[in-house]
């Protein structure tokens, strides 16, 4: 069963964020991704060799993800222990400003569905969230292929686009600011 168009399950766990230097401890909750968009991409596991790779691609995309008024959330079945240490010894990780998720009972990973049961770790996911709680897009794939942010940045203005423009969709490769298309009858057929 797909889980877009569903709202994120009921959860709550903690997280490591270091925003002005100062690094501490924060819980994280259902509630605490409403009124706002939310974007949340799993990993494996902290200390391993593909997630700091993205977590610098996220931190270097941070800024326009806070410009369009979005939260980013990194989740390993890790304590948020583990993300205080891997955050202070990985100097790409370091550079990450936004919470970094704790998930040792998998509650998440289960609730999204990148769980490996026989390995206690994730999937890549990459999930963007409504104000609303609502899933608007699901990305799963196996661990070797790391992303790019710079797609899910992309993702994210177009769901918000589409949401604050009913009945209108975004094409193929679609950048803020470009042209949008209008279904009806008369595009049947002709694009």
């Amino acid at each position: 069963m797909s889980l877009i168009n569903t709202h994120v399950q009921p959860f709550k766990t903690q997280a490591f964020v270091n925003r002005s230097g100062k690094g501490e401890f924060i819980e994280v909750s259902d509630a605490s991704l409403k009124g706002k968009w939310s974007v949340l991409i799993f990993m494996p596991a902290a200390f391993t060799f593909n997630c700091p790779t993205e977590i610098e691609d996220a931190a270097d995309h941070y800024a326009e993800f806070q410009k369009a008024g979005a939260e980013v959330y990194i989740v390993t079945t890790d304590t948020h222990f583990s993300h205080k240490v891997w955050h202070e010894t990985s100097p790409a990780v370091g550079k990450a400003k936004f919470p970094l998720i704790g998930d040792p009972t998998h509650q998440l990973t289960n609730a999204f569905g990148v769980h490996i049961p026989e390995e206690g770790l994730a999937l890549r996911g990459t999930f963007i969230i409504n104000p609303d709680g609502m899933i608007k897009t699901a990305e799963i794939h196996s661990n070797e292929i790391a992303r790019d942010v710079g797609e899910t940045l992309r993702k994210l203005k177009a769901a918000q686009y589409t949401a604050s423009h009913p009945g209108e969709v975004c094409p193929a490769k679609w950048k803020e600011g470009e042209k949008t298309l209008a279904p009806s009858l008369d595009l049947v057929g002709k694009i």
